[in-house]
């Protein structure tokens, strides 16, 4: 926690750092739930998904991680709009097919993480969060 307060400030002034932050915090958070990962920051032709994991029940699960300051304006998990599931989707696809696993169950989940300038930060899993 120490390490966090000091990181901090750097943190919520550079969105990218932020971001590779909150992508880790979700993937460690799922690690304690189970599950497995296989890739991340997974890219190709179609588009790019942050954490490719594998639950319990060996289903692939495509998570999409989004990292907040605040929600003032509106939820995190708001900010995966019907463009953004749809170029999930077809990348998903593209990686199923890639690695010969189309025939495999999948899903499509969303990880939260919200760090405001005081408190501990809060992650949040919304599982299902969107379909094929």
């Amino acid at each position: 926690m120490l390490n966090l307060l000091s990181n901090r400030k750097k943190l919520l002034s550079n969105r990218e750092k932020l971001g590779r932050w909150g992508e880790k915090k979700a993937e460690k958070a799922l690690l304690k739930k189970g599950l497995k990962t296989l890739t991340r920051n997974y890219s190709c032709k179609t588009g790019e998904i942050d954490l490719v994991m594998v639950d319990r029940d060996s289903i692939i699960v495509f998570i999409e991680v989004k990292t907040r300051t605040s929600e003032l304006l509106a939820p995190a998990e708001s900010a995966v709009t019907p463009q953004k599931k749809q170029k999930s989707l077809r990348t998903a696809r593209y990686f199923l097919k890639t690695y010969n696993l189309e025939s495999r169950p999948c899903r499509f989940d969303v990880v939260t993480t919200l760090l405001t300038k005081k408190g501990p930060p809060t992650i949040k899993h919304y599982e299902n969060a969107f379909s094929p």
